[in-house]
């Protein structure tokens, strides 16, 4: 492609005005729920701090905030998992490559009971920090994801959902054919890339316990009323044309104790409703190139 910008690679269109899209049966509306499992490396900067190094200095290494971290992987996530079950849920799991080998009894779990394995690179860290090594380390994530589980694995999400202006480009090339790092609609899009078109699936910057939690400090409790409140707006939508509910969550904010359960009385509040389907990634994928077929 000569240009990359963002826009250059989508139409524009009001989802008013869109041709409505149905799921199958009574299906109204989905909720495609991301379960972010992440590789923060103790010799480099934390991805996250919550807790501030005196005089505010960047600490390496950072214990307070590592084993916040590791938190997350020895209990968080197993409360995620248990909640998830019990609300018959099979999420979609955002997995930084390296995962399955520092933390193998916590991606067996995941990939015995089920749930999807997205690719999000090898650890957590910035892409523009390996922008000239992207088509290597989705590369290396494929291979890892693919001989730990037994399956290509169809999505892409990039560390911090950050994207280079030829990102989309190297997925398309990998043969990813959808990924999640764009929150600029309620629907799936058709993007364009120099190998063919790919598919955005709508993720969430809001829902999403990072945006709460971690940057602007809410109470536990606004997972619960905020997700709700979107959950009702999209439900209402949906009676015309389907909509996308993403939730994203990890497992050292969302699994915290003080926080568990407002997530539990959140999906059971979402399962009261009929027609609400919880779908993969693949899943979303699957149904929507047979609604808007996968542009030549």
């Amino acid at each position: 492609m000569l240009t990359t910008y963002p826009r250059d690679r989508f139409s524009y269109s009001s989802p008013f005005t869109r041709p409505p899209l149905k799921l199958p049966g009574k299906g109204r509306m989905i909720v495609w729920s991301v379960v972010n499992i992440e590789e923060w490396e103790i010799t480099r900067p934390m991805a996250r701090q919550l807790s501030i190094a005196p005089q505010g200095q960047s600490a390496i290494p950072d214990m307070p905030n590592w084993t916040w971290y590791e938190y997350g992987m020895r209990v968080g996530f197993w409360r995620l998992m248990r909640a998830l079950k019990k609300a018959k849920v099979t999420p979609t799991m955002s997995l930084n490559a390296r995962v399955c080998e520092t933390y193998p009894e916590a991606t067996a779990a995941a990939r015995d009971a089920g749930w999807e394995f997205m690719a999000h690179s090898y650890v957590q860290m910035p892409i523009q920090q390996i922008a000239d090594r992207q088509p290597e380390i989705m590369q290396q994530s494929i291979d890892i994801l693919q001989k730990f589980t037994g399956k290509f694995p169809s999505g892409w999400l990039g560390p911090g959902r950050g994207q280079m202006f030829d990102t989309l480009d190297h997925v398309a090339k990998a043969g990813f054919t959808w990924f999640g790092d764009w929150v600029l609609d309620d629907q799936p899009i058709w993007v364009k890339t120099a190998h063919g078109p790919v598919l955005s699936i709508p993720y969430s910057a809001e829902i999403n316990d990072i945006t709460m939690m971690v940057s602007h400090h809410h109470e536990s409790d606004v997972l619960l009323g905020r997700t709700k409140d979107a959950f009702d707006r999209l439900y209402l939508e949906s009676k015309e044309s389907t909509r996308i509910l993403a939730i994203g969550v990890h497992p050292y904010v969302t699994g915290q104790a003080h926080r568990i359960k407002y997530f539990e009385q959140l999906y059971a509040y979402i399962n009261k409703h009929p027609g609400v389907v919880h779908w993969t990634g693949q899943q979303i994928y699957d149904w929507y190139v047979k609604q808007v077929p996968k542009p030549n």
